[in-house]
């Protein structure tokens, strides 16, 4: 195996362009070689696309209704830190490895132990597939046909093939959906956001200031947990950087600037027109077809993401190859995405909880274990257990204690556990 993994190491580095294009695009099994890394504007597309997630926006509806404007304001920048240095740190380390995710939990869960990462981040990103499918099935379908009961399943299954295609094509497929899809929505977004606030009858600050009952850290929490989840995947398209600091810096900036567009859209929907979508926003003002087209893309950038992420992690552990796990997951994110979204969005959120736990022991694996990612396919355990235990411990601790932020309690256990294995290590090695 390590001879087969030196044949490789080196055909990745010295590949010519006629066997680079034999090469799998998107590297589920190996590092991403230099000659494969996307420049910035491109790494920027994908990441900015990420985090255009329709779902954001019902926390944004809950934060405008919860806090006055300032207070809103202040859990964005704080929450938007934390994330920052969380998602930061694992595109550092997925840029400088060239490692996904998976690979990555290979190191510091062992070959073994990495299916339970693979496992969580695989269900979490699928049932959040199915999720995204359904939300923009069901509103369009209220919207041009609310009397026709088959008109959501057909547009489930339109939207499903659609964004699973784009999956299957991998990178390549997903860098043209960001590159059409983020400045659509960003633009019509924003435009709308003016026009509702150009609309209302009373200033922004004094919309805002109407709502009560939250503290800044308790709105920061959800800032972070609306999106801690996905963020976690970040090795798995920061590692196609150029560097480690762009994949950084883009990493940083890309998820602060769309979570943030995301939250105010929410929040501007909900105290505008009652609602918790920029959906809403635009067919109150008339403007439905843009709606339709906002609705469906900023859905697309974050779902085609997800399966991507899906397909990778039950790739490492079938053993079979990223497309066919991506149809796999799919189809089977289509077929159950009324279910999901009328039933499993609250386990979702409990899930959401056992990735952090599981992102912080990557990015621990690397920082104490530098030298071993050198040799990428060389994995000196099967399974660590205080990886193993730090992830279930985090993610019940997350989920239970009812005090600070539930996804920096989660990170915080999974560090000690994690800490408490490797001094372990340390006495018996000495």
């Amino acid at each position: 195996k390590e001879k087969r993994g030196e044949q490789m190491r080196e055909k990745m580095t010295t590949a010519n362009s006629a066997e680079q294009g034999k090469v799998d695009i998107d590297f589920a099994e190996c590092a991403v070689p230099k000659w494969s890394r996307r420049r910035f504007v491109t790494m920027f597309m994908i990441m900015l696309g990420f985090t255009f997630f329709s779902a954001s926006m019902w926390t944004g509806q809950t934060l405008g209704d919860s806090l006055d404007l300032s207070g809103f304001i202040g859990s964005l920048i704080l929450g938007g830190i934390i994330l920052a240095i969380y998602t930061g740190s694992l595109a550092y380390v997925g840029a400088k490895t060239g490692l996904s995710l998976d690979l990555l939990a290979q190191h510091s869960f062992g070959a073994k132990g990495s299916y339970l990462p693979s496992v969580l981040t695989s269900f979490t990103q699928i049932g959040w597939f199915g999720v995204g499918v359904a939300m923009f099935a069901i509103p369009v379908a209220k919207l041009i046909a609310p009397e026709n009961p088959w008109l959501p399943y057909l547009l489930v299954a339109i939207a499903g093939i659609c964004m699973t295609g784009s999956a299957f094509f991998g990178i390549k497929a997903m860098t043209i959906v960001s590159y059409i899809s983020v400045p659509l929505i960003a633009i019509l977004g924003i435009t709308a956001m003016v026009m509702a606030v150009k609309t209302g009858d009373v200033p922004l600050a004094e919309k805002f200031a109407e709502s009560q009952g939250m503290s800044v850290i308790a709105g920061a929490g959800l800032v972070i947990g609306s999106f801690v989840s996905g963020g976690t995947a970040t090795p798995n398209f920061a590692r196609f950087s150029k560097t480690a600091l762009q994949s950084v810096i883009v990493t940083v900036v890309a998820f602060f600037i769309g979570n943030s567009l995301m939250f105010c859209f929410g929040a501007f929907s909900g105290v505008y027109v009652g609602g918790n979508d920029i959906f809403e926003v635009m067919v109150a003002l008339n403007l439905t077809v843009f709606a339709i087209i906002v609705l469906g893309l900023n859905i697309w950038t974050t779902n085609d993401n997800a399966l991507y992420t899906a397909g990778l992690g039950l790739s490492n552990i079938t053993k079979v190859r990223k497309r066919p796990m991506v149809v796999i997951s799919g189809i089977l994110g289509t077929v159950t995405a009324v279910w999901l979204y009328n039933n499993f969005v609250g386990w979702l959120n409990i899930l959401n909880c056992t990735l952090p736990p599981v992102g912080m022991i990557v990015v621990l694996g690397y920082f104490c274990h530098k030298e071993e990612y050198e040799k990428w396919d060389v994995i000196p355990r099967q399974v660590n257990w205080f990886a193993i235990a730090g992830v279930l411990i985090g993610a019940a601790v997350a989920n239970l204690v009812p005090w600070g932020i539930a996804s920096v309690n989660g990170m915080v256990i999974a560090a000690v556990c994690y800490l408490v294995g490797e001094l372990v290590e340390w006495k018996k090695k000495k």
